[in-house]
């Protein structure tokens, strides 16, 4: 299905919703001082697969956003990247910089090179080289987030990732995959290197409604039923109260001469004979 303006109009969303995924990362990281449960081998396989992933989608002839998205990717999963030396590793701030920077420009001469290389086996019709980039930035994605499966398998919980982080990256595999489709040539590698990401997000998603948002549900409905209940108890003992204290007791109103009573009787008696 031909249609350029889709592809780019979708492509330019999949970039878009790449390059503002992991902003939510990087902020919930520095408000909260800490990495913990964050995989730093995932950022750093991210920052891998934006290579050959970036390779791919140049040399492929893809629109421009899905060029610029691998590069956008491999610059925010350093960043993270970094954060994690620092708060984890305890790394000081120069260090982080100078590592972070000397891995990024090492990446990138190997993309710019290969991008010039690889162009000439494409004109001439060998095709493997491509397909073989496109195999590497599916593993070293799917690989990055598959380390988040073994934390949540341990820890049975989704810790140390921001759930808005994963939606949004979901939606840039979204549409990114769906703007392939409006592509010249329906590009099954494409296809599978944001389908298998996306398959893998999805069951982050459903892992954190299970462990995260289902225990929460239970707490709070459990809560609510008790706050019900106590309520109900404080309104019966207000009630029986009011009824003790406002109706008079059986004793006020049948009472029975008591002997007090009874010698008051016996003098008025003893005293109206003597009159008499």
């Amino acid at each position: 299905m031909d249609n350029p303006i889709a592809a780019n109009v979708l492509g330019t969303a999949g970039a878009v919703c790449w390059s503002i995924q992991l902003i939510p990362q990087i902020v919930i990281n520095y408000r909260r001082h800490h990495t913990t449960g964050l995989q730093p081998s995932m950022m750093l396989l991210w920052a891998f697969a934006g290579v050959p992933l970036g390779i791919y989608n140049i040399v492929s002839g893809f629109n421009i956003a899905l060029q610029i998205q691998p590069q956008i990717l491999t610059l925010l999963s350093l960043v993270t990247w970094a954060q994690c030396l620092y708060y984890s590793s305890k790394w000081n701030v120069q260090k982080c910089v100078v590592v972070t920077s000397a891995v990024g420009a090492i990446l990138g001469g190997i993309e710019a090179g290969l991008i010039f290389a690889l162009r000439i086996p494409k004109r001439d019709g060998l095709q493997w080289p491509l397909t073989l980039m496109a195999v590497l930035s599916a593993v070293f994605l799917s690989l990055g987030v598959l380390t988040h499966y073994w934390d949540i398998y341990t820890h049975k919980t989704v810790r140390g990732i921001s759930f808005l982080f994963v939606f949004i990256d979901a939606l840039g595999d979204l549409t990114s995959l769906v703007s392939i489709f409006f592509e010249k040539h329906l590009d099954v590698l494409g296809m599978v290197i944001y389908g298998s990401e996306l398959v893998l997000w999805i069951g982050v998603m459903a892992c954190g409604g299970w462990f995260n948002l289902k225990p929460w549900v239970e707490r709070w409905l459990k809560k609510r039923r008790e706050g019900s209940s106590t309520e109900a108890d404080d309104g019966s003992r207000g009630n029986n109260t009011i009824m003790v204290h406002d109706t008079p007791s059986s004793t006020s109103v049948f009472r029975t001469p008591t002997s007090e009573d009874r010698a008051v009787v016996r003098r008025e008696a003893r005293t109206s004979e003597i009159e008499v």
